[in-house]
């Protein structure tokens, strides 16, 4: 499908972004990116820390680098920073058929 858009339009790039496996990455293989809790949100309620969004009457990580989710709903700002980073740099594995970088690259040549 993004082939076929790409030979269609020809002066834009379509990509797809696997943001499925970007997560699933460091959940599956927290040591590898640093995760020391990919189970347990760093702030909120109830088991896990999965009950309702971060308050003033949660209970909060001391280290959120070591959690890979801020509460039930978000990354940590870590994990956010993973996921940019396979955006910019990734490889066709989770950019297809090409990543930002080499798309602002050719961009850069064009002008």
């Amino acid at each position: 499908m993004v082939h076929g858009l790409n030979r269609e339009l020809g002066a834009d790039v379509f990509v797809t972004a696997n943001t499925y496996r970007m997560n699933f990455d460091y959940i599956n293989n927290p040591q590898n990116y640093g995760f020391t809790n990919v189970q347990v949100a760093c702030c909120g309620q109830g088991p896990y820390n999965g009950i309702g969004l971060c308050t003033a009457a949660s209970n909060v990580c001391e280290d959120r680098e070591a959690f890979a989710f801020w509460d039930a709903f978000h990354p940590t700002e870590k994990a956010n920073r993973i996921v940019v980073g396979q955006f910019m740099h990734g490889s066709t594995d989770y950019m297809h058929p090409m990543n930002l970088s080499t798309i602002l690259a050719v961009d850069e040549e064009r002008l």
